[in-house]
């Protein structure tokens, strides 16, 4: 069993935020892949279901981000699992947006909700980085993760999402690479080829041969001379 962590924090108002990328990826996991209906439990939000081999539960906190390890610890528990079993979804300041990384075990890099889940169960679990690019100065990082993606970021985020769910099969079996390459196939595609052969180089036609129009007798003596 596999425990999924997606980070925000809950209501309408903070619903389409940067912080909120996480809470994002799981409900398109959750439609997917169709899991069971989100109920409250844990201090959160929990649904249930299968990816590839595995039962895999999707819990987004409700605690808000500060918090965050309180929900993550009490599902632990309750479902006997150890850090190990746990993939935490949340925004990355220090990747570009639109980029992806998994990473295991590591700091929290001052992230709030990484540094709650550090103090409750430790720093052993799986974490899926998803960039949200940073705003240039450290003073500036409160509003931007709390304010709306921007019109111009739906492409790349959707691209991200859609490609998270694609890749969450691998990734509850244990196969982060897999899951990054599903990832790079809706966020970085391969060139489609045109599927046309290149043309063939021009080649010169020979001449046509001249046609001998001399009589028999003709041939004949200029044979000899």
């Amino acid at each position: 069993m596999r425990l999924f962590v997606g980070l925000g924090n809950p209501g309408t108002k903070y619903e389409k935020n940067r912080h909120n990328i996480g809470f994002m990826v799981l409900d398109r996991i959750a439609s997917d892949h169709g899991f069971a209906p989100w109920r409250a439990k844990f201090q959160g939000q929990l649904s249930e279901g299968r990816l590839g081999r595995e039962k895999v539960i999707l819990l987004k906190p409700e605690t808000f981000m500060n918090l965050s390890g309180q929900s993550v610890g009490e599902a632990m528990r309750f479902y006997k699992l150890d850090p190990a079993d746990i993939v935490v979804f949340h925004d990355e300041l220090d990747l570009a947006p639109g980029k992806v990384r998994v990473k295991s075990g590591g700091g929290h890099a001052g992230h709030n909700g990484l540094r709650s889940i550090h103090q409750h169960i430790g720093a052993d679990y799986d974490r899926v980085r998803l960039g949200i690019g940073h705003p240039g100065h450290k003073d500036r990082v409160a509003a931007y993760v709390l304010s709306d993606f921007a019109k111009a970021d739906q492409n790349w985020l959707d691209d991200v999402i859609r490609g998270c769910s694609d890749g969450a099969p691998y990734l509850a079996d244990g196969e982060p690479a897999k899951f990054s390459n599903a990832v790079a196939q809706r966020t970085a595609p391969p060139r489609s080829s045109t599927g046309t052969k290149p043309p063939k180089p021009k080649t010169e036609k020979a001449p046509e041969p001249v046609q001998d129009t001399r009589s028999p007798l003709e041939r004949l003596k200029d044979k000899f001379s």
